[in-house]
């Protein structure tokens, strides 16, 4: 057996030392001519296939189709192995060719099945999905210092004073006191026991349920309460928030309430202990002074990526923050009594809450019918003018608050999401995809969500509209065939190849199904709630998106530290030559995840040319 093997890969590295015997004793040596094929689809494999030197192809097999007609996805270089899958299921589903001269190690069947009996982690690389993989690469594959991260306690971290609202207080009452203080919710005590009331708490109340203002604070609150000791440590406080899908945990020292914590609290901590600015956006009574709190954004989200955080929890820490500097702005620049009139909608990226560095602003104000406001566009036009020196910058298709076709009265705005999904031409469909992941920011947000539920009862059985909805889906290829070259340098545009497919057609799905959430996470859980997505499809889509984002997000990042002015030329490319061997493979799998999906779309909304 050669001593070229080489162990320290995934998923070999996952082995004991034993295990690394048996498998080093039981390697064979293959040889391949360029054009030999090394596995038929319908063939019974040897086993799995670890590539020394040379280039295999895997191809789809089409009956009666020549070397040239065959579609190649995906291709296999130096240490990648394939046919693996082929082996535990007993019969290989595509081609493998050598397109060069190759020289394999062969991992016999036997010994993979020996191997993955005697080893869960070895096993599960093998055998589970995408975000199985993942997670183990995470546990055993990762060399980012998280210690900082994980030693931090809540008592060290960000702890908020609550507004504290006693039993007897009436809803009246303690909705102005939440008013006077600008919290988004009160805790209220009743004996010896603490419950929490939060804005749409309030609103169910008093405008869908009808409770008089004057009735008991106390009755209406929640006394079930998600709560955490101070000498937790501060990232199981991030953990139980995002298993339990809410923004903020009860501190509580046995019997005795500390405080409050808030995801962006958790997250922004890290960046800086002594300069929160998630409590620097909250204390903000100037232009100046929030343009300050905003200026250290970018720097935050590239030191919690630096410490390991997952893009998911960037996105969402700076879909937060944009949101609080945007409320806050508009809060301070628009007359108070304007202000039930109108609301600010973000769209896009932003809508969707996953923007990670900061994009182009898309933005617009949908306001009521028939309101008289003069120096409403000037206002807005001065609005604009400010978030452009806050960093957030111009859309280069001017959809900004600034240009009055995205400042309209709500029958107007209503008017106007009808006339594109009626016209079905590209650039209708390419607005009417920014306006549909909007999402209210400040002023009142009734006026957004009576035009968003005026939106989904129109597009009520309307076949034909998803149809040519859901066709950009499959405008661009998936790149798989890029792997073959990742040896040379070269690029792929991350954006069309993956994400733009998943985001588009997850929106597609979700406004079909009447699903109001704008973000793709949450739509990909809606839709697996509703039943319309199995459970893993779902899971894997939204590792597979996750990974996406995360791998931009770092080169990204790396070439704003390289550029003189801080600016990423090229946000969407993936440099493949900097991608080590197991993001290539975990990038190969989700692009399969795509592929999938779109063929799906396809079925699904008669796509077929």
């Amino acid at each position: 057996m050669p001593s070229s093997f080489n162990m320290e890969n995934m998923p070999f590295n996952l082995l004991d030392e034993g295990e690394a015997n048996f498998l080093r004793q039981s390697l064979d040596i293959g040889y391949y001519q360029k054009g030999e094929v090394l596995l038929a689809a319908g063939d019974e494999p040897e086993g799995v296939f670890i590539i020394f030197k040379g280039r295999v192809s895997e191809s789809e097999a089409v009956e009666g189709a020549s070397d040239e007609q065959q579609h190649v996805f995906v291709h296999y270089t130096n240490e990648d192995y394939f046919g693996a899958w082929s082996a535990i299921r007993g019969t290989a589903i595509h081609n493998f060719i050598a397109e060069e001269e190759t020289i394999c190690h062969i991992l016999p069947t036997k010994t993979l099945l020996e191997l993955m009996s005697s080893n869960s982690l070895f096993a599960d690389y093998f055998q589970q999905n995408l975000s199985a993989k993942s997670e183990i690469v995470a546990q055993h594959g990762g060399d980012q210092d998280m210690a900082e991260f994980m030693l931090a306690k809540v008592s060290g971290g960000v702890i908020r004073d609550p507004l504290l609202i006693l039993e007897g207080t009436s809803i009246g009452e303690a909705t102005r006191l939440m008013r006077e203080n600008k919290a988004d919710c009160m805790l209220v005590k009743r004996g010896n026991r603490y419950g929490i009331v939060t804005g749409t708490d309030l609103l169910d109340a008093i405008v869908i349920n009808g409770r008089p203002t004057e009735d008991d604070i106390a009755d209406i609150a929640s006394y079930r309460l998600i709560t955490i000791d101070p000498e937790e440590y501060l990232f199981n406080a991030l953990i139980i928030m995002t298993q339990q899908h809410i923004e903020r945990v009860v501190v509580m020292r046995g019997d005795n309430l500390e405080g409050i914590i808030e995801l962006t609290d958790v997250l922004s901590y890290f960046s800086s202990h002594s300069h929160v600015i998630g409590l620097r956006i909250e204390r903000a009574q100037t232009v100046e002074d929030l343009k300050q709190a905003a200026a250290g954004l970018d720097d935050l989200i590239k030191a919690l990526v630096s410490q390991g955080v997952k893009a998911r929890f960037a996105m969402d820490l700076l879909a937060a923050m944009n949101g609080r500097i945007m409320a806050k702005l508009f809060d301070i620049m628009i007359p108070a009594d304007m202000q039930p009139h109108v609301c600010l909608v973000v769209m896009g990226s932003e809508g969707r809450g996953e923007q990670v560095m900061k994009t182009d602003q898309d933005n617009a104000v949908i306001h009521r019918d028939g309101l008289v406001w003069p120096e409403m566009q000037e206002t807005l036009n001065h609005f604009s003018r400010t978030l452009i020196e806050f960093g957030f910058p111009p859309c280069p298709g001017n959809i900004m608050v600034s240009n009055p076709d995205w400042v309209k009265p709500l029958g107007e705005w209503t008017q106007m999401l009808g006339n594109w999904a009626e016209s079905c031409d590209g650039d209708s469909l390419m607005n009417l995809a920014i306006a549909v992941d909007a999402k209210p920011v400040a002023g009142n947000p009734a006026i957004f969500k009576a035009s968003r539920n005026w939106f989904m009862r129109y597009l009520r059985n309307n076949d034909v509209f998803f149809s040519h909805f859901a066709r950009a889906c499959i405008e661009f290829d998936t790149p798989l065939t890029f792997f073959g070259n990742l040896k040379e340098k070269g690029q792929l545009d991350i954006k069309k190849g993956g994400i733009f497919p998943i985001v588009h057609g997850i929106r597609t799905l979700a406004i079909e199904h009447k699903i109001k959430a704008t973000n793709t996470f949450k739509r990909i859980e809606a839709l697996v709630e509703l039943g319309q997505m199995k459970e893993k499809h779902g899971r894997d889509m939204s590792e597979a998106l996750g990974l996406f984002i995360q791998l931009r997000l770092r080169q990204q990042i790396k070439r704003m530290d390289q550029d003189d002015n801080g600016v990423d030329q090229t946000p969407n490319i993936i440099e493949l030559a900097c991608l080590d061997k197991m993001e290539r493979d975990l990038l190969r799998d989700a692009l399969h995840i795509v592929k999938g999906f779109k063929k799906h779309l396809t079925l699904r909304y008669h796509l077929g040319s």
